[in-house]
């Protein structure tokens, strides 16, 4: 009978649960009692046994490609992360570019804005995708919540930086609470986690911490943005097997 790893490396992250030889099975693609994806059916992607690396030089952390991965990237998944990114490539495959439209709308604590959350902007600009974020988005002297609607409106996904300066804002119910409850209202967010915990999330959300996204303790943010610039990347889905 498999021993449970648990009590020597812990399950604090969806790797470590699903790399657990007596509990994997449960976590089977990560089915957790906080995911909300189980009605979806079990995602395509393709192996590798070399493992892979991500651009930011560690290791992305999986061994697998799921089906929008581009031909010849370097980039490679768990398959947690293809479950839980999948719905929202389905979403993103809807809500294909437009005049004015973004790629990517960027939810983040005011006092990540100079430093986590323009890191990852400007990682995902340098790849090519078009980021909505306030601090170039909202003028001065404008409605920021009215700007807010608008920018969700125009994006094709939503990404979460949740921080711990992210997580004393939803506390405090600020304006970061208004984003989520439109994002969460359909499979276009990934919450990134960034110098926190999953388990930390779910205490001040239980909603928000059922989904899964990225991990910056698992990936470092450039191989994230090489994530991210997959998700989002235009690709004819006739032509993905």
């Amino acid at each position: 009978m498999s021993r449970c790893t648990a009590p020597v490396y812990g399950h604090r992250s969806e790797a470590a649960a699903a790399n657990c030889p007596a509990c994997g099975s449960r976590y089977g693609g990560y089915r957790s009692g906080y995911n909300s994806y189980d009605s979806y059916s079990p995602p395509s992607y393709s192996s590798s046994h070399g493992g892979g690396h991500g651009s930011g030089g560690r290791s992305s952390g999986g061994s697998v490609k799921p089906r929008w991965s581009s031909v010849g990237s370097a980039v490679f998944y768990t398959p947690a992360e293809v479950q839980a990114l999948t719905p929202v490539r389905r979403s993103a495959e809807t809500r294909l570019p437009a005049p004015e439209r973004r790629d990517i709308f960027l939810c983040h604590a005011w006092d990540d804005r100079e430093g986590a959350a323009k890191e990852l902007h400007d990682l995902l600009e340098a790849r090519g995708v078009s980021v909505w974020f306030s601090e170039k988005d909202v003028l001065l002297g404008s409605n920021l919540l009215r700007e807010i609607d608008k920018g969700l409106a125009k994006s094709r996904v939503g990404i979460v930086l949740v921080t711990p300066s992210f997580l004393n804002r939803v506390r405090g119910e600020g304006i970061a609470e208004k984003e989520l409850s439109a994002l969460l209202a359909r499979d276009l967010l990934v919450p990134i986690v960034h110098n926190t915990t999953y388990e930390a999330l779910r205490d001040v959300s239980p909603l928000l911490g059922s989904r899964r996204g990225l991990s910056t303790a698992e990936n470092p943010m450039q191989t994230v943005s090489a994530k991210l610039a997959e998700l989002i990347a235009v690709v004819p889905y006739e032509t993905k097997s």
